[in-house]
């Protein structure tokens, strides 16, 4: 049985939820990289986002990750390819 979206997003704590927002705040950690650390998908992200953000802290992070190429794996550079799942394991202790 596969799990909606909203069942993804209310399964998170706190704690997961300020993750999943430094994450998708970051460059460098990929939507693809969020989905395997969480489980949420690049839709959902957006859902929480909206959800957690002021509507205007929405607006910029929406604006600054449209086209940014670093948030999508295949869509990377050859020369970027580095291991973000790496950096977001690292970062996650500090939750």
């Amino acid at each position: 049985m596969q799990t909606t979206s909203a069942d993804r997003l209310a399964s998170l704590t706190p704690g997961d939820i300020s993750a999943v927002i430094q994450m998708a705040w970051e460059d460098r950690t990929s939507f693809e990289t969020i989905e395997a650390r969480t489980g949420l998908i690049q839709t959902d992200v957006i859902k929480l986002m909206r959800t957690e953000l002021k509507p205007s802290s929405f607006k910029m992070w929406r604006t600054r990750m449209a086209g940014r190429k670093t948030k999508h794996r295949a869509l990377r550079r050859e020369d970027m390819k580095f291991d973000d799942l790496a950096l977001a394991n690292h970062r996650r202790a500090n939750c």
